[in-house]
């Protein structure tokens, strides 16, 4: 499709007319959240992390120890929480500021 012929729609934000695609992208990068670790690095679905804290987990009775790795993360939609699985704990959230990634 050639920007002759694309459709332009009124983006209430900025106030300017743009092109129907330019708008989704502009409203996808929007409600994107990063994720960062305890050093910066940017997370993403899927990474391995490891623990820089050790941790005690409520509800399981234990304690997670500095050095864990926790594999395939998943991100929550909220920039300080990642959603872990690990063997014995269901329901693992962890806070970002406490692992790092590998």
């Amino acid at each position: 499709m050639s920007a002759e012929n694309e459709e332009y729609v009124y983006d209430e934000a900025t106030g300017d007319w743009v092109t129907a695609s330019e708008l989704a992208t502009r409203q996808a990068a929007a409600g994107a959240v990063e994720v960062r670790d305890s050093v910066g690095n940017l997370l993403a679905d899927g990474d391995s992390v490891t623990l820089v804290k050790d941790l005690k987990v409520k509800g399981a009775g234990t304690t997670l120890k500095r050095g864990t790795v926790i594999r395939s993360i998943r991100l929550t939609g909220d920039d300080q929480e990642i959603d872990c699985k690990f063997e014995g704990i269901k329901g693992l959230v962890l806070r970002a500021e406490f692992v790092k990634k590998n």
